[in-house]
């Protein structure tokens, strides 16, 4: 197949919408990172979305809408919950887990009986959807496993020949995705954390949002995946990824004890100069947004630069650095050294 990469204007927005009409897939942007776009309402678009992953199809997608009618199409019903939350943050990198609708794939909720349903601020995945009248499922657009992208050029270098059509709308403004919040139950569970924090979440609600043990722990057995991202190991370079908890200075210290070839630092900006191996940055120690906008580049630059070993330096784990670091564990495999 070949895998044409067009700027993301009004005329290759529509025949993506074309594309996607007809049972194909396409590469998008969205605010969060790029994604592999199906009709959510086609079953066999939906599979060709895990065959050019190589992803399991026991993982649930999301579904990105442009409107709550749209959102209408998808669920049971909107809730009072999905009201507060819609108002408080849509669009945006927000995806509430509710019952499904009727008209969903199968294939879209991995055999659950809820869906996953996010609103996207990026004009061209918002437009997609207004221009082809279809809701997508829509996972990050990467090898299942390796580090999601965050550029057009990220998704050819994994997708090429893979798919028909790459929208390029530039670097996402976010870098990580969207938090995953579940008001399918009685109280809400925050499953994957993201941009918006638990912290923001709870605000809008007005109750207490819970976290799920499977944001910083592995799955415990025969526990259900009721959101991307809460397998056991995801966005992971081909290195082997250690993360190292404690001060910098105990860091550099752990770094030169264990220094070799192939050895390299994922650190913040700043720290190279005082490190005896080659060094990828990921933000600054104290902007954890910045951490989450390049954690993903850093992860495919390590790749780039060929590194067999990489000893991460540990963001904090409040806020938006819970997101950097729920990524990051899964990267590493939860490999995590505590000094």
């Amino acid at each position: 197949m070949n895998t044409l990469l067009l700027p993301a204007n009004e005329e290759s927005i529509a025949q993506a919408a074309r594309l996607m009409a007809q049972g194909e897939i396409v590469a998008i942007p969205t605010e969060t990172v790029y994604g592999i776009a199906g009709s959510a309402f086609d079953g066999a678009a939906v599979k060709k979305i895990f065959e050019a992953k190589g992803r399991p199809q026991d993982n649930p997608l999301i579904v990105h809408v442009d409107s709550l009618a749209r959102m209408e199409q998808v669920v049971q019903k909107i809730t009072p919950r999905a009201e507060k939350l819609a108002k408080a943050f849509w669009p945006g990198p927000l995806s509430m887990i509710l019952p499904r609708g009727p008209r969903l794939a199968d294939e879209v909720c991995a055999g659950l009986d809820t869906v996953a349903v996010r609103m996207p601020s990026d004009p061209v995945a918002h437009r997609l959807v207004e221009l082809s009248g279809l809701p997508f499922a829509a996972p990050s657009a990467n090898r299942s496993g390796s580090p999601s992208p965050t550029t057009a050029q990220d998704v050819l270098a994994d997708m090429d020949g893979r798919l028909p059509l790459i929208l390029d709308g530039g670097a996402c403004k976010v870098g990580v995705e969207s938090t995953v919040i579940n008001i399918s139950g009685p109280q809400p569970v925050l499953l994957r954390p993201g941009y918006i924090t638990q912290q923001q979440l709870a605000e809008a609600l007005g109750e207490e949002v819970l976290l799920a043990g499977a944001i910083t722990h592995k799955l415990k057995e025969g526990e259900i995946a009721r959101s991307p991202g809460m397998k056991y190991k995801h966005y992971a370079p081909k290195a082997n990824v250690v993360i190292v908890r404690g001060s910098f200075e105990q860091y550099a210290a752990y770094v030169e004890a264990h220094k070799a070839e192939g050895v390299f630092c994922l650190c913040f900006a700043g720290e190279p100069e005082s490190l005896p191996v080659p060094c990828v940055t990921y933000g600054s120690e104290n902007d954890p947004a910045a951490q989450a906008h390049d954690l993903f580049r850093a992860l495919r630059e390590l790749d780039e630069e060929g590194a067999k070993q990489v000893y991460a330096r540990c963001p904090g784990q409040e806020g938006v650095a819970l997101a950097v670091y729920n990524r990051l564990l899964r990267a590493a495999g939860f490999q995590v050294v505590e000094l």
